[in-house]
Order: C-alpha cells, then structure tokens, then sequence
C-alpha cells in the first residue's frame, strides 16, 4: 500500500508559473500512490483555468474513491468568505483539499477548524517582502474510512494554518476528532509544523522523516503522514521513503510504502 501527501499550490509550476492539466495528471500518475492527500487545491478559480484539481488527479491515479472539500468561497490572498455548509459556493471558485483512494471507501466525514480571528505577521521572503499582515484562513479536514487489503483504515487530509501556535491547536483539535472514528487511523497533510513538534503535538508516529519544503532544495518538513499510536490494529510496516521532485508546487510530494 502506497501512501502520498502533496501541497500542490493549486497546480502551479514554479518554472513557468502556468497551470497544464496534463503536467498535472502526469506528476500524480508518477506517484503511484494508492491513498493521496490534496492540498492547496482549486475548483472552479481562474487562477487555474477553471479545473476540477481533484477529478483530475484521480483520473490519473485510475482511482473510483475521491472527494473535495473547500475551505473557502473565493480566491485565498484575494477575496474569500467561510463556507456556512458543506454545499456553499455552488457555482463559485472554491478552494481546500482533497482525498483520493483506489480502495473503497465506506464513509466520508468533514471537519471543519476555525481561522484566526485576527491578521497575522509573516515574513515575505524576495524582493520587496518583508513583514505583512495576513488574514488567517479556515481549515478543513477530510477524512474516510478505507477498506483495504490490510483491512479498514481510516485515513485523513488537512492544511493547517500557518498561523505560529494556532496551528498547534489546531492539531490538537484533529487528533480529538479523529480519535472517534474507527482505528487503525493515519492523518496525512501539510501542517505547517517541523517533524518535531508535529510528533510531539499530536502524539502520533511519524511515518516518513523527510524534508519536503522549498522543492527546490528541501530543508524543513512541513508535510506528514502520522499515524495513531494507540490503534490496536497495528499497520503495516514502512518499506519504503520517498519525496520525489515534481514539475509543479513549491513543496515536494511526500510518499510512503507500506507492506
């Protein structure tokens, strides 16, 4: 069983800037990947042509499970408004995650996590960067319950907040969450956090100690596979780590091989 992670900065290639459908579909069918967590992902934004950034990838990945779930109504670092409901923004851009499985799923389930309420200060790196105030976004968390060839699983994607400290509460918040859905559980995502302190917030087990962030040259790893130590049904084991370079995002793809 192959387990994958990947911030895809809505499909964007650093190189050109562009979003290519089919750079997309290329780069998610090399992963290989049997269970794939989404981040950063489109649905309907001009940014990205008007794409359906999860369809694609799942077509890709030959995969009949997949789901999206937006975060927000609207274009981050533009203008955006939280969902009130699952089903808001019918016909507006949209933005969030994403879950892809070969495997069927038995049930899906939505967590949703509060922004912080006020602006932030983050360091812009580059020319003319600096220190600017940033409005927080909400937070999702998509999870499913996997019937696998090792047996159930429930498996979950997140983007946590860049938000220094909010973001640690936010962790906390999913551990809970998931802690109510049936074990063996796995969380896979970008949490905006080092290896580190993503272990020791959570209390789970990394998978993968890999550096995923800039792709370029990566030096932090802010992109996880956890899993739930406290499960009676262990998974199993890690045969195999990878982050391989991609042709689009700022960060690398996390991959995980379980057998």
């Amino acid at each position: 069983m192959r387990l994958a992670t990947f911030n895809l900065l809505h499909g964007r290639s650093p190189h050109d800037g562009l979003v290519d459908e089919t750079r997309l579909a290329a780069t998610v069918a090399a992963l290989n990947a049997d269970v794939l967590a989404l981040q950063e992902v489109d649905r309907d934004q001009s940014r990205s042509n008007h794409l359906d950034l999860t369809t694609i990838a799942a077509q890709a990945m030959n995969a009949p499970a997949h789901r999206f779930a937006a975060a927000v109504v609207g274009t981050p670092g533009e203008q955006f408004r939280p969902l009130t409901h699952d089903d808001d923004g019918h016909g507006e851009p949209l933005y969030g995650i994403g879950l892809i499985s070969r495997y069927p799923v038995r049930a899906w389930q939505v967590i949703r996590l509060t922004a912080l309420p006020v602006r932030s200060p983050v360091i812009v790196p580059g020319p003319g960067g600096g220190i600017v105030l940033l409005r927080d976004e909400p937070r999702v968390v998509l999870a499913a319950e996997l019937d696998t060839p090792y047996g159930p699983i429930t498996a979950a994607a997140t983007h946590l907040s860049f938000v220094p400290g909010w973001n640690i509460r936010q962790l906390r918040q999913v551990v809970r969450a998931l802690r109510t859905l049936p074990p063996p559980r796995i969380l896979l995502g970008d949490l905006n956090l080092p290896a580190g302190l993503a272990t020791l917030v959570s209390g789970w087990r990394s998978l993968a100690h890999r550096p995923t962030y800039p792709a370029k040259q990566p030096r932090v790893q802010l992109d996880h596979i956890l899993a739930d130590p406290r499960d009676s049904h262990p998974l199993p084991a890690v045969t195999a780590i990878n982050t391989p370079a991609a042709t689009i995002s700022d960060h690398r793809p996390l991959v995980v091989d379980l057998a």
